[in-house]
């Protein structure tokens, strides 16, 4: 006769599979038990026997172990990237019953390119954690692409071009591309593209190509020009206080110039001259539902963007 079911017994079963998938993702994210533990706040010793249950409860070798590292064999990798995605809508869920009448709460954590993280995604924290006081905010400015899913992100804000990507983007705003330099850069105004060639120019590393550029005139008219750099910094904050100290022409995006072009401490070249815009977009894990704090902080950053 088949035992009568147990619902708390059913619903410990659970919670107890829900742990070692959390276990689990960590140990794969961060390369190691005693790392995992750490971030748990639990014992190494914890975390090796619930995986190892894991592991023995399918039957499968989910983790490849040695003295140095720790790493997913390909079913462990597999199931890491639906584990993650589990976790995360977890998380979701968890989220929406404590805030209960759908008011954001708990830790936003999100990344941003130095430059636009500065001009744009800062101050709107501020107005974000004014109207939400509930909620505390963990911000990476970094200009490296950070995984969300692999770095415990929940929102990445990307400026430029995305590429193919599993994740779900929401375009949020555009920025145009501005030539730029200090006031004494001696071009004439009547100046074309390929004029300004062969001049000093301060080239951003960190693009696929940050010597080839096509200007496109208001008439129409296109122009393709590959600059001569003089100088190579990785870093757009990097570029515009270059532009700044005089070192050459820089192509830099209209948020990071704007207030050096209304002080006239830079001044915008060709201005008859328009090179392609680039977008704004909100990159997030691919889960069905949002944390209320997400959806919050991105109507806020979309109506500045609108503004601006």
């Amino acid at each position: 006769m088949p035992a009568a079911y147990n619902p708390r017994a059913a619903a410990n079963h659970g919670i107890n599979n829900l742990k070692r998938l959390a276990y689990f993702a960590e140990v794969v994210e961060t390369g190691s038990f005693t790392a995992a533990a750490a971030r748990l706040g639990i014992t190494k010793a914890v975390v090796s026997s619930q995986v190892a249950r894991l592991e023995q409860a399918f039957e499968t070798t989910l983790l490849v172990r040695t003295t140095r590292s720790v790493r997913p064999t390909e079913e462990g990798r597999i199931f890491y990237e639906r584990c993650a995605r589990i976790l995360s809508e977890a998380q979701a869920a968890f989220d929406g019953l404590v805030a209960g009448d759908g008011a954001p709460t708990g830790l936003l954590r999100l990344t941003a390119p130095l430059d636009y993280g500065v001009a744009m995604v800062v101050p709107a924290i501020a107005v974000f954690r004014e109207r939400f006081p509930a909620c505390t905010v963990d911000l990476v400015l970094s200009d490296a692409t950070l995984d969300p899913v692999g770095s415990d992100i929940e929102l990445a804000i990307r400026v430029g071009w995305l590429t193919d990507s599993a994740l779900r983007a929401r375009r949020i705003g555009t920025f145009g591309q501005v030539l730029v330099a200090g006031p004494d850069h001696g071009v004439a105004p009547d100046a074309t593209p390929a004029d300004l060639a062969a001049l000093p120019f301060v080239a951003n590393s960190n693009l696929g190509d940050p010597l080839g550029w096509t200007f496109r005139s208001d008439s129409g008219a296109a122009q393709a020009v590959r600059f001569a750099t003089t100088l190579a910094i990785s870093a757009t904050i990097g570029v515009l206080q270059a532009a700044r100290d005089g070192a050459g022409l820089a192509i830099l995006p209209d948020f990071a110039v704007a207030g050096d072009l209304a002080s006239g401490r830079l001044v915008r070249l060709l201005p008859g001259w328009q090179l392609d815009r680039g977008g704004v977009h909100a990159v997030m894990p691919g889960t069905r539902f949002r944390p209320a704090r997400v959806t919050a902080f991105l109507d806020i950053l979309a109506e500045r963007e609108r503004r601006r």
